[in-house]
């Protein structure tokens, strides 16, 4: 029997694997992965922080940056190490990327999350890590900010494969999806191909329940009517489901209109919706509560070591993203109705995740800063 990879594979979903290691390579951990059906990876600062700063697998390519350029910069150094973790990972899943012509088979890695805000240094450290990665199944990610929207355009004009990250709002999830249209449009004004660009729109799960869920539980101690107070626990851990189904509706009616259709006609693939932060945080949930929720065709799902754990153990795959989809749409009404802004919630959680990614970076900067070199190798300092 087909384990649950394959049967989501089949459904028209990829599991990716949102974890990197330098160690989850070089053990073959991760070709054991691909062998068993994961189609790609996904990596971020704060991925890369523990990595890094949990481990001495990384000193001895230290030592070798250390002893050619003694004076590097803690960021160039960064970029180092994750341009190998990257170039690595994009060569054992090549086995992926090939099978799936070109499909799955993607590694991503994270423009600097400084530059967040900065749409022209944005755009060219895609092209940086694009040309030192010199990977075909390799994604940089761009964040969704304001600032980001115009640096995916211009990425993706540029012909480069792209994954668009911190997405939490339908709201934004448009804007974005807009972005790569266009940016496809204007590539196809400039008589160049828009076959072969590949590109994801990540919109972050389970965060939205954790910050929803707070809220709620506020509001549940200040109830004094047993009806509200039953009205406001309907809502809790229901709140991330419902809105990235309605995540998925405006991807439909985005990449199946007659303005994509043109672009589809010359090649363009659908950028698809990959949904993020998908490992359960509440204990209370199902470990498998943004998973088993959100299935459906021309779809990713990135997930944490322990949920690819439990998908192979107990998920039962089937077709889910767009059932309920009137209780979908009740649910975002009954948390207006309660006093909670779906908006506010989901901004902040973008300013949030930008400033985290921030301060996992700023921490690896600190963590290399320790590191020196006494008689030929790095030690803590």
């Amino acid at each position: 029997m087909e384990n649950a990879l394959k049967q989501l594979e089949k459904l028209g979903q990829s599991i990716w694997y949102d974890s990197i290691s330098r160690r989850l390579i070089t053990s073959g951990e991760l070709a054991r992965l691909v062998d068993q059906g994961l189609l790609g990876m996904t990596s971020n600062p704060t991925i890369f922080d523990k990595a890094i700063s949990g481990s001495s697998d990384y000193d001895a390519q230290l030592r070798e940056i250390l002893k050619h350029a003694p004076d590097a910069a803690p960021a160039e150094i960064i970029q180092s190490l994750m341009v190998r973790d990257i170039q690595m990972a994009a060569d054992v899943l090549r086995a992926a990327y090939d099978r799936t012509s070109g499909g799955d088979g993607y590694v991503s890695v994270e423009v600097t999350p400084s530059k967040a805000r900065d749409t022209e240094a944005t755009s060219a450290e895609v092209r940086q890590l694009a040309s030192r990665i010199e990977r075909k199944n390799v994604m940089v990610k761009i964040p969704a900010t304001k600032e980001g929207l115009p640096a995916i355009t211009r990425a993706i004009r540029e012909g480069y494969n792209i994954n668009i990250t911190l997405i939490f709002s339908v709201r934004r999830y448009r804007e974005v999806a807009e972005a790569y249209i266009e940016g496809l449009e204007q590539r196809a004004k400039d008589g160049k191909p828009v076959a072969g660009i590949a590109s994801v729109a990540s919109i972050f799960v389970s965060r939205i329940d954790t910050l929803v869920d707070e809220l709620v539980n506020k509001k549940i101690a200040e109830a004094k009517d047993p009806a509200a107070v039953a009205r406001l626990k309907g809502l809790l851990g229901r709140v991330a489901v419902a809105n990235t189904k309605l995540v998925y509706q405006a991807y439909k009616e985005l990449f199946h209109s007659p303005r994509f259709a043109l672009l589809r006609a010359k090649g363009a693939a659908v950028q698809r919706p990959l949904w993020a932060s998908t490992g359960t945080k509440n204990p209370a949930y199902s470990d498998l509560l943004y998973v088993e929720e959100l299935v459906g065709p021309d779809t990713v799902n990135t997930v944490p070591p322990a949920t690819y754990a439990a998908i192979l153990d107990h998920s039962r795959p089937a077709h889910t993203v767009e059932s309920g989809l009137e209780g979908a749409a009740q649910i975002l009404r009954d948390l207006a109705a309660s006093g909670i802004d779906i908006n506010a919630v989901t901004d902040k959680l973008e300013v949030d995740g930008v400033a985290s990614f921030e301060k996992s970076f700023d921490g690896l900067i600190a963590f290399l800063g320790t590191k020196k070199i006494r008689s030929g190798e790095v030690v803590a300092g």
